[in-house]
C-alpha cells in the first residue's frame, strides 16, 4: 500500500515553487508547504526592501571623495558656492555671519524640483 500525499505549491506571481512530502496526511503536507511558501516570499520581499534601503544610502552618503565637496568658501573674492545645486553667491561675509536664507531656499526649490522629476520619470514608466 502507498499513500500519495506530497504536496506542490507554485506561487504564481514569483515563481517560486515548494514541496513538501514529510507527512503521511496531504493536509498536513499542504499546510507545512504554505507555511515555507510564506516563509520564503517573506524573505524575498524583507531582502528587497534592504537591498533599496541599502542602495538609497549609498546614494545620499557618496564616497566621500574630495571631488564630492558641498560648499566652498572663497575668502578673497567673497564668494560662497553650493556645488550640489551650482548656487554662487558673493555674499560671504552675510552667511558667515549667519544668513543662510537664500542658500537654503535655492537648496528647497532644487530637492522640490528633484522631486517632481522623480514623480514624472515613475508616471512614464
Amino acid at each position: 500500500n502507498t499513500t500519495d500525499s506530497a504536496v506542490r505549491v507554485t506561487h504564481l506571481p514569483t515563481g517560486l515553487v515548494v514541496s513538501c512530502q514529510d507527512e503521511k496526511s496531504q493536509l498536513k503536507n499542504k499546510d507545512k508547504a504554505l507555511k515555507i511558501l510564506r516563509a520564503r516570499l517573506y524573505d524575498q520581499l524583507r531582502e528587497e526592501a534592504e537591498r533599496e534601503q541599502a542602495a538609497t544610502r549609498r546614494s545620499q552618503v557618496g564616497t566621500g571623495e574630495r571631488s564630492e565637496r558641498i560648499r566652498t568658501y572663497n575668502f578673497p573674492q567673497g564668494r560662497v558656492t553650493d556645488h550640489r545645486i551650482g548656487l554662487s553667491l558673493y555674499k560671504l561675509d552675510l552667511v558667515v555671519d549667519g544668513d543662510l536664507d537664500e542658500i537654503i531656499d535655492a537648496l528647497i526649490t532644487a530637492d522640490q524640483v528633484e522631486r517632481l522629476k522623480e514623480t514624472v520619470d515613475v508616471h512614464h514608466d
